[in-house]
This record gives C-alpha cells, sequence and structure tokens, in this order.
C-alpha cells in the first residue's frame, strides 16, 4: 500500500509576498508549486532546510511591542 507524499503542510497557508515564503510551512513558491514533482529525496532536502528558514524568517520580522 502506497504511503502518499511527506509534506511539512500544516493547513496554514500565507504566503508573505515580501518574503515569497509560506509562513505555514516556510516552503518557497517554486517549491509549493512542484511539491509533488520532486523526488523523496529532493522533498527531504527541502524539509531539513525548513527550521532554519523560519528561524530566519521570525529573526527578520520587527518584533512586537
Amino acid at each position: 500500500m502506497s504511503q502518499g507524499i511527506k509534506t511539512p503542510c500544516v493547513k496554514v497557508c500565507f504566503v508573505d509576498p515580501k518574503a515569497q515564503i509560506c509562513v505555514g510551512c516556510f516552503r518557497k513558491m517554486e517549491e509549493l508549486g512542484r511539491w509533488t514533482k520532486y523526488s523523496d529525496d529532493e522533498r527531504a532536502v527541502i524539509m531539513g532546510e525548513l527550521d532554519a528558514r523560519r528561524e530566519a524568517y521570525l529573526a527578520s520580522r520587527p518584533a512586537a511591542g
């Protein structure tokens, strides 16, 4: 039985137009559009980068206050 495609999607889809990144899963626009076309290895590489992207994105945001 097939397992389906692994995805970091958290069903909170909002693309920051300036950063061109989804602030739910932190994939880039091209990655969102091509996700099902990538190989398992390509998806694994991207998924390995998402935590760093999230940290960089959050660090670039102005502090709330």
